[in-house]
């Protein structure tokens, strides 16, 4: 790959940088990337399917209607998404916990109230070390966890630990998605200058579909978490953001921009 020259103004100038997801959130990051000069390859790698215990699903969406919860919690935007599309209802005596402020701002734009967001960290780890301070310590607690299929249950466990009485029920399924022979083939080429990877599952499907990345393509990952999930398959990992958002991604890009690819 030929070297590009750094512009302090568009410090991401002729970079070739790979989106692995589509929707908003792909739109977002493509604009912001191209907002630096770079040039966004936009090719979704995972797709979110319905949970296989529907029954499951709705037999708890029908308990939090009924206000049999104290408290929900909610870990993505795509629980959100999942949320809407059942039209679930949250009874006015049952609060609301988001994991991070993308999940928070979909709560509110779905029309749900928020009454926790982690402080600081943005995952299931920050939000447990919020709780005992957000619900005043009392104990126990009727909790449902919403989570997808492959998530660690993290949360889960460290509430039961706790001592509170929760129900963690799957809401979807993450599943992978082909990307089109070109891009195979341009990663493979090194004319990709940058993959970004946002979650485990992002990681897995680059690893299967792209791998092995060549080493002047930098792999950069959105936290500490998913840099750990990415080496655990055996995936090159050369940046990690310091927040879990997508600005905080791309400046980790940016600061790396001077640098001769």
């Amino acid at each position: 790959m030929s070297a590009l020259r750094h512009n302090p103004d568009k410090p991401l100038a002729g970079w070739r940088v790979l989106v692995p997801r589509g929707g908003p959130w792909g739109d977002q990051v493509a604009a912001n990337l191209r907002s630096r000069g770079a040039l966004p390859i936009v090719a979704p790698m995972i797709n979110f399917a319905p949970t296989d215990d529907a029954a499951a699903l709705e037999t708890a969406l029908a308990k939090l209607a009924a206000g049999d919860f104290d408290w929900m919690t909610v870990t993505s935007a795509t629980t959100v998404d999942v949320l809407s599309s059942h039209r679930a209802v949250v009874a006015p005596g049952t609060r609301i916990a988001a994991v991070g402020e993308t999940t928070a701002a979909a709560l509110v734009a779905a029309g749900y109230h928020v009454d926790i967001v982690p402080s600081e960290d943005n995952s299931a780890k920050g939000l447990l070390a919020d709780w005992e301070a957000a619900t005043h310590g009392v104990i126990p607690l009727r909790v449902l966890t919403l989570r997808s299929e492959i998530a660690k249950p993290l949360l889960t466990e460290g509430l039961r630990r706790i001592g509170h009485d929760v129900e963690s029920v799957v809401a979807y399924r993450t599943v992978g998605v082909p990307v089109s022979d070109r891009v195979v083939a341009d990663v493979k080429a090194g004319r990709v200058h940058a993959v970004l990877v946002t979650s485990g599952s992002v990681a897995q499907q680059v690893q299967e579909q792209l791998g092995p990345i060549p080493t002047t393509t930098l792999i950069a990952c959105i936290g500490p978490r998913t840099a750990k999930d990415a080496a655990a398959i055996g995936l090159r990992v050369d940046v990690i953001a310091d927040e879990r958002s997508a600005e905080s991604l791309i400046e980790a890009l940016v600061r790396l921009a001077p640098r001769d690819l």
